[in-house]
């Protein structure tokens, strides 16, 4: 089952995706094991894409299907703590020049799991969208997210406009398939998450939680 669940993201079969997370919420399987099995789908489209063999129009369809996945699973997931209980405002989305969000919204849906009161901004979001939100949310976090190498230099925008604006004590995380430790260094961001285990837990380590 888990392959062909995995198999069906990959291959894009929306329809038989979601009749399978549907099976298996009915049959008891753990939701977080669910969505462990699509991200090991999400990676591969991501390799795909990264070696050519997949393009944006792929990229948008596992979006949606991912879309779909995360509302038939988050009713089933641990309860979200109440307004007062969250660990603290993280605003997230894909920066200027990027519309994927296939690692995005995975990353969504695991801070909202962990207690985190998620502002997502969507993609192809611009540099003082990031700035304006954090700033009226009181985020804790800035996360951005970019497949594109070509959409790095608009997260180093964003790092370099949030500290203009006097943002000191929001910490800003970026992540997706081109980020490395020397483009957190060439953007100035305080860190990345590999993967979106990765990066809830960083998050949680910043707002003193881990």
């Amino acid at each position: 089952m888990t392959q062909e669940l995995t198999q069906a993201i990959v291959e894009l079969r929306e329809a038989d995706a979601l009749a399978m997370v549907d099976r298996k919420l009915a049959e008891g399987v753990d939701p977080v094991a669910i969505l462990a099995e699509c991200k090991t789908a999400m990676d591969t489209i991501g390799d795909k894409f990264a070696a050519g063999e997949a393009f944006i129009p792929e990229l948008i369809m596992a979006g949606e299907i991912m879309s779909g996945v995360s509302a038939r699973l988050k009713p089933h997931l641990q309860s979200t703590p109440a307004d007062d209980d969250k660990l603290g405002v993280v605003v997230i989305g894909t920066v200027q020049g990027d519309i994927h969000d296939i690692g995005k919204d995975i990353v969504v849906t695991m801070l909202d799991i962990a207690g985190f009161d998620v502002v997502d901004l969507g993609v192809d979001v611009k540099v003082d969208e990031f700035v304006t939100a954090a700033r009226e949310k009181g985020a804790k976090i800035i996360a951005m997210s970019c497949l594109l190498t070509s959409a790095i230099d608009s997260m180093k925008k964003v790092v370099a406009a949030a500290r203009e604006a006097g943002l000191n004590d929001t910490k800003l995380m970026i992540g997706g398939a081109p980020i490395t430790e020397q483009v957190v260094a060439y953007t100035g961001a305080d860190g990345y998450g590999k993967d979106a285990v990765e990066a809830v837990e960083l998050a949680r380590q910043w707002i003193g939680e881990a």
